[in-house]
């Protein structure tokens, strides 16, 4: 993925990443790819990338549906942060969701007892 598509936040990211693995004499002679393909796993991850924006686009992104816009890119305090509120059905398919994807444990267990308080 060409660098002058990244935004100004991964950019500096990977120049942090290159000049540590430089300065630190990690994978001699690769430090930019590495740097680089690093920043590219997070943009896929974070939804960042020309493909996740077209699917997003078009309504096929998998969290679309959620009640939680953007759910896929939140961290879990984020997320418990906006659950608060939502009814026990609603938790469930956030927790049916997670199980599928992500499946983050802690997220999971605070989910659950949000759900066993709302029961």
């Amino acid at each position: 993925m060409p660098r002058n598509q990244w935004s100004k936040e991964r950019e500096k990211e990977y120049q942090e990443l290159k000049e540590e693995f430089e300065e630190e004499g990690r994978y001699k002679g690769r430090e930019e790819e590495v740097a680089a393909r690093i920043v590219n796993k997070q943009r896929r991850e974070y939804g960042e990338t020309k493909e996740a924006k077209a699917e997003d686009k078009e309504g096929s992104s998998p969290d679309r549906g959620l009640p939680i816009k953007n759910y896929d890119n939140l961290t879990v305090d984020e997320i418990l942060s906006k659950s608060k509120g939502l009814s026990a059905s609603v938790l469930k398919e956030i927790e049916s969701y997670e199980k599928k994807h992500k499946n983050r444990k802690t997220l999971l267990e605070q989910l659950d007892r949000m759900i066993g308080s709302k029961s």
